[in-house]
């Protein structure tokens, strides 16, 4: 070779090592912790204006308080001179009415026990003490003040409601209501009702909720155990006329069709809307009816057409036309146009199917994509939302319950153990469940499923 030919070559060279070694830093960094490391690696060519659409959503200003609410009222003296010229001929017209809504002043609500101690005459005994539903018989000594059911409640709804760190906990409630409590109280309350019969009961009536449900969604996200791998699950089902639905977490060591059958079992009636895990196509869920997140295929057959040109994207790509007028054709039932809609479904899925028809392609990835995608549609469950509108065409709903944890994951170490593993599953569960049935009021509904219903003896101490 010439030496043009050699430097050309060697600059060539040059150019690819360069390449290759920011490709090799590139996934280095990959694999560390980044300050967003799910941000898109490719933006978005039309982003779309932030903020809420135009009507959507309520627009209005905040309401004035209802008469009842007010706690203090303050006149506001008149001034004696006018602001720009000084003068004292002021005239007043009217008296405009405004308001402050704040925190009140943290000043704990403390109540008193007076307990009667006492002995039988009789049989000698020497522990008789006066009950109270609000004091049980073993608050006495070193455990005599304790802290009560909606300060507990608040802990819970702040942690496993709105995945605000248990570190943090108390410091959130000593600013906003003066009452001091440490971190490991609030983790052993935590753990210990966890345990109790009534969330335990309330946790496994969710459960049996869940497998009876004509719908359910799942979907899954890693988490740890004692800084062991581990999977966090959560089971969905969607708001109806009924009334809300339920939401249901479960942490597993595994993620098999054995733990997902812990809640969905293999003879379910109803529909199992999912992604594209492996645990959902195992042997035991043949006879199970469900819905493959069209999303989540729609992102298989985009990752394969990154790689593709010419004639091997007219696969991926019709097949991609075809689910999306498939999912537009869904949205039509919810929005009221449901005209002849029955025989359009019929036809989009036959022509679906006819797509996905059994034949061979020189291209391995449209080849893999054929097998997998023709066998959920031999199952039905590639577009069963075409036949039944109430299944959802995506695992949405199971994604956004999956959200907060996810959120809460990042700053915090899981959990340590499998104590710690049930109690988020009990409380994450019953929590998140009343929020969706009662958003306004969640301290009234929980404090029956944990301390039953309120007390309505007096606390008047007993006259001597």
């Amino acid at each position: 070779m010439s030496q043009p030919e050699l430097l050309a070559l060697a600059v060539a060279l040059i150019a690819l090592v360069r390449a290759q070694q920011a490709q090799l830093e590139h996934e280095r960094r990959a694999r560390k912790r980044q300050a967003a490391p799910f941000g898109r690696k490719k933006k978005s060519e039309r982003p779309g204006k932030p903020g809420r659409k135009p009507g959507k959503g309520r627009f209005k200003n905040r309401p004035p308080p209802k008469p009842s609410d007010v706690t203090q009222h303050v006149d506001i003296p008149a001034p004696a001179h006018c602001p720009d010229c000084g003068g004292a001929n002021v005239v007043f017209d009217k008296t405009e009415d405004a308001y402050t809504t704040d925190l009140p002043e943290p000043t704990p609500e403390v109540t008193h026990f007076h307990r009667a101690v006492g002995h039988c005459a009789d049989c000698g005994r020497s522990d008789i003490r006066s009950d109270h539903p609000d004091c049980p018989l073993d608050q006495r000594g070193a455990t005599a003040h304790r802290l009560g059911p909606r300060i507990k409640l608040a802990a819970y709804g702040m942690h496993y409601g709105l995945g605000v760190p248990v570190c943090k906990t108390p410091k959130v409630i000593k600013d906003l209501t003066g009452i001091e409590v440490t971190q490991s109280a609030l983790t052993q309350d935590a753990l210990r009702r966890a345990e109790g019969p009534g969330p335990d009961a309330a946790y496994q009536a969710i459960r049996d909720t869940i497998s009876t449900s004509p719908v359910a969604q799942t979907d899954d996200t890693g988490f740890a155990i004692g800084k062991e791998p581990a999977q966090l699950m959560v089971f969905a089902t969607p708001d109806t006329l009924e009334g809300p639905g339920k939401t249901l977490f479960q942490v597993r060591r595994q993620h098999r069709n054995e733990e997902v059958r812990e809640v969905i079992p293999g003879d379910y009636q109803g529909t199992m809307v999912t992604d594209r895990g492996r645990a959902y196509d195992a042997k035991e869920f043949e006879a199970t009816k469900q819905q493959k997140c069209i999303f989540h295929v729609g992102r298989s057959i985009e990752e394969v057409l990154e790689t593709k040109v010419g004639a091997a994207r007219d696969f991926g790509e019709r097949l991609l036309a075809l689910l999306d007028e498939a999912l537009e054709h869904w949205h039509r039932w919810h929005d009221g146009k449901r005209r002849g809609w029955k025989r359009k479904a019929e036809c989009i899925q036959r022509r679906i199917s006819q797509h996905l028809a059994p034949r061979k392609f020189r291209d391995p990835d449209n080849q893999r994509l054929l097998d997998e995608l023709g066998r959920h549609d031999d199952r039905g469950n590639l577009t069963r939302f075409l036949d039944d509108p109430d299944v959802p065409p995506t695992n949405n709903l199971s994604e956004r319950e999956l959200r907060l944890p996810i959120q809460a994951r990042k700053v915090s170490q899981c959990v340590k153990n499998d104590r710690g593993a049930h109690a988020l599953e009990v409380h994450s569960s019953i929590i998140r469940t009343e929020q969706r049935k009662h958003p306004d009021s969640l301290l009234d509904a929980l404090r029956p499923v944990y301390f039953g219903a309120p007390s309505q003896a007096p606390l008047t101490p007993p006259q001597p």
